[in-house]
Formats: structure tokens, C-alpha cells, sequence
């Protein structure tokens, strides 16, 4: 166990956990997705599940999903208890299916109940995203939820194509090279893989942060369809959480997201992504907090449209600012100058 693994279960003993029934989902809410080169409407269904097992062995340095699970570990009937109770609302193209975990996770999602969603949602959409870690993408399990009718897509935390940041920033614990085995098992049974990527974990500069994304949208497009870029929000009971209590550490500024984008429009196949979580609040992305909904909105339309304009006459007068974090925060070793 590392020591990033020790100190996050270290916060997680002293998080006060609100008990959850385990036949009530997280959330259920509709959205916009982009499919076959159309904005079309998506709905999301956060499953609670007894959580993710490597959370519960320490987990990830910016991750508080952990604290969703359920109180006991829920049985197949809660889990489908947890589906039908949102069944009837289910109407979008596109349906996504996370657990704050990995819903090919038998411990968290048994296969009688994983089945029986699949087989449901597959009558009412075309295309079904779910969330995983790299070693739940198996043949079996892959096999198993392409028979259901509707196209499936694997989701994947890879957070960045850089083995180093990813385990010794996020403490993720496991290697580009598995996502990479995942990748070509989805292949295998016609099932398309997503990317998640980490836009400044916590131990980065801006700057670095900037470049390792840069980076890893080029590393992670040969093996993915659809590359999403997160911005690390602050979560409650997380060693980002305790860095920015500490004036330790500043969510990525919205300018690094706009600019990433830029640079890598065009130079993959892959559809480019992002949803900039609490933007304009101090515990998520933000500029200088006038412009922040200006910003926002523009990168969620460029999510639902790839259209690049959409960033054209965004301006503002924090843009200097940016800069100047840009050009001298290599020299505070690691510490934000402005928050």
C-alpha cells in the first residue's frame, strides 16, 4: 500500500458518513450528449453500490464519491429496486450508468442485475456509457453487455497517459498500459472505449498540468473514441480537499481548459469533451469569477457540438493574470499564487 494510499484512508476515518438506504439510487438527472455528430438528450443514473473497492483501500487523491455508498452492501433486488424506481423516466438516446465506482464490478453490480438493466435500457437507447476501471474489462464481462442491443461504451479513468502523475499524483493504481489491454478487449466485441482525463491533480503546476493533458488527449486517442477532460473540483475528504484548506492548492483555471482544446482540436479522430463541474465557484474551475459563466457555457457547447468558434470573443482581464500564473508558478514549488 502506498503512502498516498495511507493518508487518504487516514481522512476517510474521520469523515463523518451519512447513512444511505441502499435501494435509493444517487441520482438521476437528463442532460445533452453528442451522438453520430448530433446533440441529442442523455440521462444518467448514479447506482449505490457498496462502493469502489479501491476507495475502500484508500483511493484516489481528488475522489469523494466514496462517501455515496451505501450502508450495507445492496443485494441484486436493491439494485434493480434502484433502476425502477427511475425506469419510467429514461427517454434520452444516450444513457449512462455509473456507481462512483465500476459497474462491472461484481461486488458492486451482480451479473443477474447488471443483465437485467442492460437488457431494459437496451430497448430504450442507442447507446449506453459505463463507467469502469481498466481490470473490470474482461471478455466475459464485454461479451455480456454486447448482446443487449444498444451500442456500448466503457468509460475509463485513465486521468493521464503519464504512469508517474497517475499513481504518484492520484494514487490511481494501475498503468496506461492497462487501460491500453481494456481498450483493445472492448475492441474485440465491438464495444467503443471512453477516456476521462484529470486536469491538475493536486502536486502540479498549472503549466505542467497543462502540458500532461496535451499529451495525453495524443497517447489516449488511438485507443479512444471519445476523450473527456475533467476539471479537479474540490471534494470533501480528499487530499485535494486538505491542500486547498491549506491554501495548498487552486482548482485549474477555465483560460488551461479553453487553451487545451485548442491545441488539440483536430489532431485526433477522437470527439474532445468536457463539463467543467462548479465552475466559477472557489472549490471548482474558475478565472476571476465574472467571466466563469461566460467560459462554462462555451465549453459545454463545444462538448455537444465540436465546434471550435464557440470560443471566439471569449476574453477577459484575468487572461494576464493567467499568464503571469503560467510563467512563475514553477518557481513557488507547486503553490498557487492567486486562488
Amino acid at each position: 500500500m502506498t503512502g498516498l494510499s495511507d493518508v487518504m484512508l487516514d481522512i476517510r476515518k474521520r469523515q463523518h458518513i451519512k447513512p444511505y438506504p441502499p435501494t435509493e439510487p444517487v441520482g438521476f438527472w437528463t442532460g445533452e450528449d453528442l451522438l453520430d455528430g448530433k446533440t441529442v438528450k442523455s440521462n444518467t443514473i448514479i447506482f449505490r453500490t457498496k462502493g469502489c473497492f479501491w476507495a475502500q483501500k484508500g483511493g484516489c487523491t481528488m475522489c469523494g464519491y466514496t462517501y455515496d455508498a451505501a450502508t450495507s452492501p445492496p443485494t441484486v433486488d436493491d439494485i434493480l429496486a434502484q433502476y425502477r424506481s427511475v425506469e419510467d423516466r429514461i427517454e434520452g438516446s444516450v444513457v449512462k450508468l455509473f456507481t462512483s465506482g465500476s459497474f462491472f464490478d461484481k461486488s458492486e453490480v451482480p451479473e443477474k442485475a447488471r443483465d437485467e438493466i442492460l437488457s431494459s435500457i437496451g430497448k430504450k437507447a442507442s447507446k449506453i456509457i459505463i463507467e469502469t476501471r481498466p481490470e473490470f474489462v474482461t471478455d466475459k464481462a464485454m461479451e455480456a453487455a454486447s448482446k443487449h442491443g444498444a451500442r456500448i461504451e466503457v468509460a475509463i479513468g485513465l486521468e493521464t497517459s503519464n504512469d508517474r502523475i497517475r499513481n504518484e499524483c492520484i494514487n490511481k493504481n494501475f498503468l496506461f498500459e492497462d487501460f491500453v489491454r481494456a481498450s483493445e478487449t472492448a475492441k474485440r466485441h465491438g464495444v467503443t472505449t471512453k477516456a476521462y482525463l484529470l486536469l491538475k491533480p493536486p502536486f502540479l503546476t498549472e503549466k505542467d498540468a497543462m502540458e500532461d493533458i496535451f499529451r495525453s488527449v495524443l497517447d489516449a486517442a488511438p485507443y479512444a473514441g471519445t476523450i473527456s477532460i475533467n476539471l479537479c473540483n474540490v471534494q470533501r475528504g480528499t487530499i485535494v480537499d486538505d491542500l486547498f484548506k491549506k491554501n495548498a492548492y487552486r482548482p485549474p483555471w477555465l483560460w488551461s481548459i479553453v487553451e487545451v482544446i485548442k491545441r488539440v482540436h483536430g489532431k485526433t479522430n477522437s470527439m474532445i469533451m468536457s463539463d467543467p463541474l462548479a465552475a466559477g465557484q472557489a472549490r471548482g474551475p474558475h478565472n476571476c469569477y465574472e467571466c466563469d459563466y461566460a467560459f462554462a457555457d462555451a465549453i459545454r457547447k463545444y462538448s455537444t457540438t465540436q465546434d471550435i468558434h464557440v470560443f471566439d470573443g471569449l476574453a477577459c482581464d484575468c487572461r494576464l493574470l493567467w499568464e503571469k500564473t503560467l510563467a512563475l508558478e514553477g518557481w513557488t514549488f507547486g503553490s498557487p499564487l492567486v486562488y
